[in-house]
């Protein structure tokens, strides 16, 4: 699944996904000391850390192909069948990308082989379906967001010591789908809403239907009315979890 989509929406990522320092501190905390770490469903390599050995594995040819030369190693592979042995390294990252693995709960079993210790970027599935842009413009998306795994059931599944809170600053700088919570003149462009999967996915129709009511709300300033106290915020809790599981 993450080949084909990814292969066929990602070709932008390095571009529109850029690293948040904000969330890679929290990343990097997680990760603690770990000396040696595996980054799976790495994508471009937004979030890995400059201060341990890393090696990235990635199924997605289209992806491995915007890593910068400055970036760890990366093997094709897909993180239900890891090609390193037990206990391998230090730690097993993965940053938003469990919702796109074919049999979560056996890459999840994987990350635990490779590695005592866990860091899982993931989010809740509910609050995304929530979102205003879900429920008020592309309905639709809320149900491919109930056929993934949601941020309680990959650390339930982990056993996970601690699930953390990120919240998204009004000017965030990934374009994750939600991060534009605060700003959303920023879905009106195609390059924007290719680089979210959710979007990607989901019907062409429903979310061209869902852009022009945006368009028209926004021109006539009624989406500004009835969220003025979203542009009071600074930030925004909109589902994402920072999982961690395992040896410290």
């Amino acid at each position: 699944m993450a080949t084909q989509v990814y292969d066929r929406i990602g070709r932008g990522y390095s571009h529109g996904r850029r690293t948040d320092p904000r969330w890679m501190a929290a990343i990097t905390a997680a990760l603690g000391d770990a000396g040696s770490v595996l980054d799976v469903g790495a994508g471009t390599g937004s979030y890995e850390p400059s201060a341990s050995t890393v090696l990235a594995v990635e199924p997605s040819r289209g992806m491995l192909t915007q890593r910068g030369p400055y970036l760890a190693p990366a093997v094709r592979a897909v993180a239900e069948n890891l090609p390193v042995r037990d206990h391998a390294v230090d730690a097993a990252m993965a940053v938003l990308t469990v919702h796109h693995w074919t049999d979560w709960r056996q890459g999840l079993a994987e990350l635990r082989r490779v590695a005592d210790r866990q860091v899982v970027l993931a989010y809740d599935t509910r609050l995304h379906s929530e979102f205003w842009f879900t429920r008020e413009y592309v309905p639709e998306i809320a149900r491919l967001e109930r056929s993934r795994p949601s941020a309680e059931d990959i650390a339930t599944e982990l056993g996970a010591d601690d699930v953390a809170v990120l919240p998204v600053p009004w000017d965030f700088t990934d374009g994750v789908f939600p991060s534009f919570w605060r700003r959303p003149e920023a879905y009106l462009d195609e390059r924007v809403r290719a680089n979210c999967s959710a979007l990607a996915q989901t019907d062409p129709a429903a979310v061209t239907r869902g852009i022009e009511r945006l368009r028209r709300d926004l021109d006539s300033g009624r989406w500004r009315r009835r969220h003025a106290d979203l542009l009071e915020l600074d930030e925004l809790d909109v589902g994402f979890r920072l999982i961690t599981a395992g040896g410290r």
